[in-house]
């Protein structure tokens, strides 16, 4: 399972980590967040999350190691039922089907952890590229006159 730190709101990787999907989010995410320090990112202050990431050991480590920092948690509003779209969290979707696009990353082919993570990092360079410097893709279509 694929867990990542993605920039708000351009969705671009920040860190990667592939875990067992038998592991808990909010287990894994000390491991996520030991990539990046603050020196690195010294205007990160928020980290949006889901409901997997509501964990009081993840919060003490927050607390210790990266103390400017600050998790919030995006939860459903009372009552709603079914699918219903969180304001920040869509960011990290958008970019999970980004990445889906990439025949690689649409299934796991890989067999090892570093081939997947790195096929997530080629797929998320092609994506910056192609915002840095974007080509004139033929959009498909089907015929409308059919043979």
């Amino acid at each position: 399972m694929a867990q990542s730190l993605v920039n708000q709101p351009y969705g671009l990787l920040i860190a990667l980590l592939i875990t067992s999907a038998g592991l808990d989010d909010g287990v894994a995410a000390p491991h996520l967040l030991g990539h990046i320090t603050p020196h690195d990112f010294p205007r990160l202050e928020t980290i949006f999350a889901d409901m997997k990431y509501h964990n009081h050991d993840l919060d003490a480590w927050m607390a210790q190691h990266r103390a400017g920092w600050r998790l919030e948690v995006k939860t459903r509003p009372e009552g709603t039922k079914g699918f219903t779209p969180l304001e920040k969290r869509w960011v990290i979707e958008r970019t999970n089907a980004w990445h889906g696009r990439y025949r690689r990353n649409s299934k796991d082919y890989e067999r090892s952890i570093e081939s997947s993570t790195a096929m997530i990092q080629i797929s998320n360079i092609h994506l910056m590229l192609n915002r840095l410097a974007p080509y004139g893709r033929h959009v498909f279509h089907y015929r409308k006159d059919a043979a």
